[in-house]
């Protein structure tokens, strides 16, 4: 028998190839391999609020059912949030202060702000001039709703103004002009034996004076005696009558004396909490001055606007930390959703500690 040598033994090249080729996963074992490693991974167990909403087979409880925002995730536990701060506030004997756009004034929360004055829960307001003049202009005649996607140019025709989709008969205006000079002339005189110019909110209330009706946001103001401040007074309607009667009158309103008043108050706060209602200016105005105060101590804002463009308006509550409008241990949140639809229930759930 031949004796075979050691390199007769060995596996050519082929026959490795093929041995490799057998014991080698198939694409489809590698692609199931790499599926199931990333997939059926066994997540770490933590604890916390477990997400739930209410359970509507036990009847409907509105209390309930708000109280089930707060484990429903989403913006409705910012909401729970947003109602746990309020409470706070109130608890604290903070100093309250809403701010407000002219949006607000011109839909039915209106109605909500107006009892939020009417019944002294908050102490000093900041709006615009639009926030003023669409309260008294809705006591001379009403809103109607509209839509949204009405033609712009019909409804200029038929001269009515669209805002959203609320409906204002340009009438109104011409109302409001005719309200408004009567007004304006008794400040006047009020002003010259003063000796001294005026505040913005010398002048909504005498507007909730003359207006007279409780249905009104400046009536109540001037009823409680709360200030609502209009850093923007001159803007809008009744920035143009203001501007009208000081054509032949020397009236004066003197925005910095407002300023005055409002870094007295701020001063004077052990405590201080905002209700933001939209953004711009009167958002601005509230938090701006509390960072002479080393910071707002609570915050609560409502907000459609988004935070990437880098506006006032889309800012979160968590931005104003860095600039010392609130304190870095301040109790806030920024809610993003409808005023319309969110306010409402935030009061609804405070009223009994409202």
């Amino acid at each position: 028998m031949e004796k075979t040598t050691e390199k007769e033994n060995r596996p050519n090249s082929a026959e490795l190839k093929e041995e490799s080729e057998k014991t080698r996963p198939s694409d489809a074992e590698l692609k199931e391999e790499t599926a199931r490693k990333n997939l059926f991974r066994e997540g770490e167990e933590i604890s916390g609020v477990v997400i739930k909403g209410y359970d509507f087979s036990k009847g409907v409880d509105y209390n309930e059912i708000v109280k089930g925002f707060s484990t429903s995730g989403f913006q409705a536990s910012n909401l729970a949030k947003a109602i746990e701060i309020i409470n706070n506030m109130i608890e604290d004997g903070a100093i309250i202060y809403l701010g407000y756009t002219s949006n607000m004034v011109s839909s039915g929360i209106r109605e909500t702000i107006k009892f939020l004055i009417q019944n002294k829960k908050v102490d000093i307001c900041v709006t615009t001039g639009g926030g003023v003049e669409e309260d008294i202009i809705k006591c001379l005649g009403d809103f109607i709703l509209g839509d949204f996607r009405a033609k712009g140019s019909e409804l200029r025709n038929r001269a009515i103004n669209r805002i959203g989709n609320i409906f204002v008969p340009n009438s109104r205006y011409v109302k409001f002009e005719q309200f408004v000079m009567p007004v304006l002339e008794e400040l006047y005189q009020e002003q010259k034996k003063r000796g001294k110019p005026l505040l913005t909110y010398d002048i909504v209330w005498k507007l909730g004076e003359k207006i007279n009706d409780e249905r009104s946001i400046c009536y109540w103001a001037w009823k409680n005696k709360i200030p609502v401040f209009i850093p923007g007074i001159t803007d809008g309607a009744v920035g143009s009558q203001l501007w009208q009667f000081s054509q032949n009158h020397d009236f004066k309103v003197d925005v910095l004396a407002d300023e005055k008043e409002i870094a007295k108050i701020i001063f004077e706060a052990k405590k201080a909490g905002a209700l933001i209602l939209g953004g711009g200016i009167s958002k601005h105005h509230v938090i701006w001055w509390n960072q002479f105060r080393d910071g707002l101590d609570y915050a609560v804002q409502i907000s459609t606007a988004p935070e990437w463009d880098g506006s006032l308006s889309g800012a979160q509550t968590r931005e104003a930390i860095s600039w010392g409008k609130l304190k870095e241990k301040a109790k806030h949140i920024t809610i993003e959703g409808d005023v319309t639809v969110l306010f409402p229930i935030i009061v609804a759930a405070l009223s009994e500690r409202l």
